[in-house]
């Protein structure tokens, strides 16, 4: 999906909501088997109960890749069960060596075909530079994060600016508006408004939304633009709104008030 098609369903849904498939076995609710068949059956009811709502997808492939071939299975017809109008994101933060990166870059976006991969930029510019080699895709860069960890090296000083400022400025320079995202998370919304003014035609993926205490209308008020420019993502507050059998009317209840505070702040 490129970035034109991007905007045009975030303007035709009146959303920004991006639901993370962060599917955790021993979370199931009532009345879904516990294995990888109920997995996917879980993903398909939380997609179909959402996707109306939603213009994103975020699947964190470590709740899959634990289970080996098998996850690796579940988590291929979860991703084939998400409508082609919606962005897909593989939630993977890859980052290695060149030829390492490129191998990655197979897997998600020819094997698997991904719209997106999270990367890790520790490595530097020649671990990035095969995933911006492919057309129409996207990568992902983890730039400002919601964890507590975040403070041990991202906001630490160097020559006037934090760690993550430098990252990100010089990531920015490998890449474009219409194949190149940032993670900044949601919880860190007073820096948000300062990492728009100096990304304005970046896309931001926030994390951090509903159980992690972030709320749609700051990370908006901070951070959204004229073409939108958010991917907000909520993962917990949707997927286990409830634990009992009416598991999906509260995940489309959750997933419609996301998508209705996004359409507020949007007609602003």
């Amino acid at each position: 999906m490129n970035r034109e098609e991007l905007i045009a369903q975030i303007k035709a849904k009146e959303s920004m909501l991006c639901v993370g498939l962060d599917t955790d076995m021993d979370k199931l609710p009532e009345g879904v088997e516990h294995s990888m068949k109920g997995m996917v059956e879980f993903n398909r009811n939380i997609i179909e109960a959402t996707n109306k709502y939603a213009v994103a997808y975020k699947i964190n492939t470590a709740f899959y890749e634990q289970y080996g071939s098998e996850g690796w299975q579940c988590m291929e017809e979860t991703l084939n069960l998400i409508p082609k109008d919606c962005f897909t994101i593989a939630d993977a933060k890859r980052g290695d060596i060149g030829n390492t990166s490129s191998m990655y870059a197979r897997a998600f976006f020819k094997r698997l075909n991904f719209d997106s991969i999270t990367v890790a930029p520790y490595m530097g510019e020649d671990s990035l530079s095969p995933f911006f080699a492919f057309e129409d895709k996207w990568v992902i860069c983890l730039g400002l994060t919601s964890n507590a960890g975040s403070k041990d090296f991202q906001v630490l000083e160097s020559e006037g600016q934090k760690i993550y400022q430098h990252v990100m400025h010089k990531v920015s320079q490998w890449g474009n508006p219409g194949n190149l995202m940032f993670v900044t998370g949601a919880t860190k919304a007073s820096d948000l408004n300062q990492l728009r003014e100096s990304f304005p035609e970046h896309f931001f993926l926030v994390p951090g939304v509903g159980a992690q205490g972030g709320t749609v209308h700051d990370v908006c008020v901070a951070a959204m633009s004229d073409f939108g420019g958010l991917l907000i993502n909520a993962s917990r507050s949707i997927l286990y709104a409830s634990s009992g059998a009416d598991y999906i009317d509260k995940a489309e209840a959750e997933a419609k008030s996301l998508q209705m505070q996004c359409a507020e702040e949007m007609s602003k």
